[in-house]
C-alpha cells in the first residue's frame, strides 16, 4: 500500500501530542518538521542503496560511487535507523545534533545552514537530560511507525510529503496566531496570487519575503512544464530553514533561498546590480515598523526613486523593491493591507508615481479574516512593467467566501471568478470596474475600492401605512389577551 498524505498527517499529529503541554507549537514545530525531513532523507538514501546493491552486488566501490552522485549524500551514522537504534542513549540529543551537522557537512552546496537554528540537546527548550531524553525517545517512536514509509517508490505521489509538510506548517501558523502569519500565507491566497501573475515556462520567480515558501511553490505549480527557477529571501533564520526544507520536499532541488533582510541587504545580485525577475510575488509583513528607512536614503541600488515610505509603515518599501526587481516584461503580485490604497503623505506620492508610470494593473479587495492572527482585510495589487492598456481593474471580492470557525476561506469558485474577471477586464455590477488613469487622477490617486466599485445595497422602502395597520392589529390582539387573563384571574379569586 502506498503512503498517502492522510497517513503522514496522522503520524505527524501523533508527534505533536508528544510535545503538547511541554512547549508551545511555535517551538516544537521545528523539531517535528526537521525529523520529517531527516526521515525523508534517510528513506530516500535507503531506497537508492537497495537499488545499487541489487545492481552491483558486492562491488562496494561501485555502490559508493553511484551513491555519491545522488542528490543527497548520507553517512550511515546520519540515517534515521541509526538514530533510532540509539534512542536509549544518555546523550541522545547530542547524537541527533551530530547527525544533522554531518548531513549539512556532506551536502554543503544544498543543505549548509538548514539545521543551524535547531538544537535537540537544548535544556532551555526540552528540559533536563531525563525529561529531554524521554521526549526525544517518544518522538523517534512516533516516526518509526512502519506506515511512515517515505521511500520514493512507496509514495502515492511526488508531492505527498511536501503537501503534508505544508499542511503542518498551516496548522502551526494557525495555532501561533499573529506570529504564525509571519511565516505562512494561507494556501488559497497563495494560489490566487500565483494564478494572477501566471508564470510561464523559463521564468525566474522571486519572493523577497518568502516565509516558509508556500507562495513560491504555488507559483511554480502554475508553470506547465517544470521549467522555472525559484529565488527567495527570508529574514527569520528558523523560517528560512523551513523554506529550504519545504523546497526539497516539493522536489524543487535548485531553489536559491537566501537568509537576510531584503530591504537592508538584498542578496540576489547579478553583475553588482539587483537581479531582475519575470515574476515577483510576496506577502510582506503588514505595515512593518522600523523597516529600514534610515538605510533607504542611501540605498546603493536606487530602489526608492518614487519616495521613501514612513518609518512606521514599510508596505511601500517592499512594493518599490518588488517593482524595481521585475524585468522590463515582469509582473508583480503583492498582498497588502488596505491602508496602502489611500494613505497620504509620502505613500500618496509613491502611489502617484507608480500609477503615472502605468505600472499598476489591478486592485483586488479580499474578504476579512483570511489571514492567521489578524482579521484585517487585505488587498492584492498587481503591477505590470509592459502594460498595453491605460487603465486599472478594481475587483471587490470581499463578500464572496466561506465562513470558517476561526478563519474565512476563499473557495475555488471565488478564486476562479477573481482570476477570470481580472483576465477579461470586465465591469460587473457591484463586483468590478475598469477605471481609466484619468478617473484615478480625478480621485487624487486614491485607490480605495468603494470609489470605483459601488456595492451600496438600497434598502427596501418602508410602507408606513402598512406599519400603522400592523401596530393596530397587534394592539388589538394584546387587548384580547389582557381580557382573557383578567377572566382567569377572576375565576381564581385574585
Amino acid at each position: 500500500m502506498k503512503t498517502n498524505q492522510a497517513t503522514i498527517n496522522a503520524i505527524l499529529w501523533k508527534a505533536c501530542d508528544t510535545f503538547r503541554g511541554t512547549i508551545n507549537s511555535d517551538q516544537y514545530k521545528d523539531y517535528i518538521l526537521t525529523m520529517l525531513f531527516v526521515k525523508y532523507l534517510s528513506d530516500y538514501y535507503k531506497e537508492k542503496l537497495e537499488e545499487y546493491k541489487e545492481k552491483y552486488g558486492d562491488k562496494e566501490d561501485r555502490i559508493q560511487k553511484s551513491l555519491s552522485r545522488e542528490k543527497f549524500i548520507l553517512d550511515e551514522s546520519c540515517t534515521f535507523e541509526y538514530i533510532y537504534k540509539n534512542r536509549n542513549a544518555e546523550n541522545l540529543g547530542e547524537i541527533i545534533n551530530s547527525a544533522l551537522e554531518r548531513i549539512e557537512e556532506d551536502n554543503k552546496a544544498k543543505l549548509e545552514g538548514v539545521f543551524r537554528n535547531i538544537d535537540f540537546n537544548s535544556e532551555a527548550m526540552l528540559g533536563k537530560t531525563k525529561e529531554r531524553n524521554a521526549l526525544l525517545k517518544h518522538l523517534l517512536d512516533d516516526f518509526n511507525d512502519p506506515k511512515l514509509d517515505l521511500r520514493p517508490s512507496k509514495l502515492a505521489g511526488n508531492d505527498v510529503i511536501g503537501d503534508s509538510y505544508e499542511y503542518m506548517i498551516a496548522y502551526f501558523a494557525s495555532d501561533a496566531g499573529k506570529k504564525g502569519g509571519e511565516f505562512f500565507t494561507p494556501s488559497q491566497v497563495s494560489r490566487l496570487v500565483a494564478k494572477l501573475v501566471s508564470p510561464k515556462s523559463g521564468n525566474r520567480i522571486y519572493d523577497p519575503t518568502c516565509g516558509s515558501g508556500s507562495l513560491l511553490i504555488k507559483a511554480s505549480k502554475e508553470v506547465p512544464d517544470n521549467n522555472f527557477q525559484i529565488y527567495g529571501q527570508e529574514k527569520n533564520g528558523q523560517t528560512y530553514a523551513l523554506c529550504r526544507m519545504n523546497m526539497f520536499l516539493h522536489e524543487i532541488d535548485d531553489a536559491k533561498i537566501e537568509w537576510g533582510d531584503t530591504i537592508r541587504n538584498p542578496l540576489h545580485l547579478e553583475n553588482d546590480s539587483l537581479m531582475k525577475f519575470d515574476v515577483v510575488v510576496a506577502n510582506p509583513p503588514f505595515s512593518l515598523d522600523k523597516w529600514g528607512d534610515d538605510y533607504a536614503e542611501n540605498d546603493p541600488y536606487k530602489r526608492f526613486g518614487y519616495g521613501i515610505p514612513p518609518k512606521s509603515k514599510g508596505d511601500y518599501a517592499f512594493v518599490e523593491h518588488m517593482v524595481y526587481s521585475a524585468n522590463e516584461n515582469g509582473t508583480v503580485g503583492v498582498v497588502l493591507p488596505h491602508g496602502v490604497l489611500f494613505r497620504g503623505a509620502s505613500e500618496g506620492k509613491i502611489r502617484e508615481g507608480l500609477i503615472n508610470d502605468n505600472y499598476l494593473d489591478a486592485v483586488i479587495g479580499l474578504p476579512q479574516n483570511l489571514f492567521f492572527g489578524t482579521g484585517i482585510p487585505a488587498c492584492i495589487l498587481v503591477f505590470k512593467k509592459n502594460k498595453i492598456t491605460n487603465d486599472v481593474i478594481f475587483i471587490d471580492a470581499s463578500k464572496e467566501f466561506e465562513s470558517g470557525k476561526n478563519q474565512n476561506v476563499l473557495r475555488d469558485l471565488d478564486i476562479e471568478k477573481i482570476v477570470e474577471t481580472y483576465k477579461n477586464r470586465q465591469d460587473i455590477e457591484k463586483y468590478s470596474h475598469v477605471a481609466s488613469l484619468e478617473e484615478i487622477r480625478e480621485n487624487d490617486y486614491n485607490l480605495n475600492i468603494p470609489r470605483y466599485v459601488d456595492t451600496f445595497e438600497e434598502e427596501e422602502p418602508v410602507d408606513l401605512n402598512q406599519v400603522k395597520t400592523d401596530i393596530s392589529k397587534i394592539e388589538g390582539e394584546l387587548k384580547d389577551i389582557q381580557k382573557e387573563m383578567d377572566k382567569y384571574l377572576d375565576e381564581l379569586g385574585l
